[in-house]
């Protein structure tokens, strides 16, 4: 079942499985999906008969108990379970123990009044769990990971339609590039833009590039392009910009690190007839940030992408064991990279 096939049986009262598992990292579809299954219970009946726990902090066993009880003056109980890290491979000790067997037994005969919902914001589950395995084949599984830049545009439309509000293509573009198409941000940035544009209901371009700022991974997306532009002074100009938005340069260097890395990866495998899709998939990638890279790194040799990441590697090891001032570090490494000589 698709996300849209769920959002829609859930608004429209349609029938509902007794189990799901909603698999994937985007938080907005998360809280889209929970406030749905929260209005699958009548209003006045939701303070007994719906509830969302927490299992960092509470007990398996606890949401269990609420799964097994029949709803109270009602004919639906819905328990959310968020945070269920005892699916994953994750090594990190839990605060609290949970009841893995009973899980079990409850998944052998699901109660029929009960909506039981995983939360399972991960990249990937541990599927040689036998709990794993059992609830994969009781589960109707939602999964909502990467989402394609034609899926956010779809889903932004969608609520800017329901608003009664539209946006200009070239503005919608904008937003999609200054939130790297990530549709939590979008979704946050929509009721700003509404309010701003309110009442003549159109956003334009100037209500994008006022109101939304772009993020960090953005700026230093423009920074990649000055650097392998070779275009020192723009690309310092940026860096002190940067850090006078108080951003960390260790996490500045990181994600530079991080974007010439994708690059080096996305021109190897793109040689090797890797399609966007494929490659998205391989490296684990949004999707939009490949197309991104497709767009780019025909435009620079893999020299040039080698020596800037090798290059940022010492940058890093500088700012951990000198006391030197990290734009001065930057700027150093421009000069080299671009090739600067000093004259006599």
């Amino acid at each position: 079942m698709t996300i849209n096939e769920l959002l829609k049986t859930l608004a429209t009262g349609g029938h509902l499985a007794n189990v799901y598992l909603v698999l994937g990292q985007a938080d907005y579809l998360q809280r889209r999906l929970k406030t749905g299954f929260k209005g699958s219970v009548p209003v006045d009946e939701q303070t007994m008969n719906f509830a969302s726990y927490d299992m960092d902090t509470v007990p398996l066993a606890v949401a269990l108990d609420d799964a097994m009880a029949a709803p109270f003056f009602g004919e639906r109980r819905v328990v959310c379970i968020d945070n269920p890290q005892f699916l994953t491979g994750e090594t990190k000790k839990q605060k609290v123990d949970h009841d893995i067997d009973s899980l079990q037994t409850y998944l052998g005969a699901p109660m029929d009044s009960t909506v039981l919902v995983f939360f399972a914001p991960y990249e990937k589950l541990d599927g040689r769990k036998k709990v794993v395995k059992q609830l994969k084949k009781v589960a109707t599984t939602i999964e909502i990971g990467n989402f394609s830049e034609r899926d956010v545009r779809q889903f932004v439309n969608g609520q800017l339609k329901r608003d009664g509000y539209s946006m200009a293509p070239a503005a919608l573009n904008e937003l999609i590039q200054r939130t790297d198409a990530d549709l939590t941000l979008m979704m946050s940035e929509l009721p700003k833009l509404e309010l701003f544009t309110h009442p003549e209901k159109t956003i334009g371009m100037d209500a994008v590039t006022g109101l939304v700022t772009q993020t960090l991974t953005q700026n230093v997306f423009d920074l990649v392009n000055k650097v392998l532009a070779k275009d020192t002074a723009g690309a310092v100009t940026l860096y002190r910009e940067l850090l006078q938005a108080k951003e960390e340069p260790l996490k500045i260097n990181a994600i530079l690190q991080g974007q010439f890395r994708l690059l080096i990866q996305t021109k190897v495998l793109a040689k090797q007839g890797f399609s966007q899709g494929r490659l998205a998939s391989e490296l684990k990638v949004h999707p939009y940030r490949i197309k991104l890279a497709l767009q780019m790194h025909r435009r620079f040799k893999l020299t040039d992408l080698n020596r800037a990441y090798l290059g940022l590697f010492q940058v890093e090891r500088q700012m951990k064991s000198t006391a030197m001032a990290p734009e001065m570090l930057f700027s150093l490494f421009m000069t080299q990279f671009a090739g600067y000589r000093v004259p006599a």
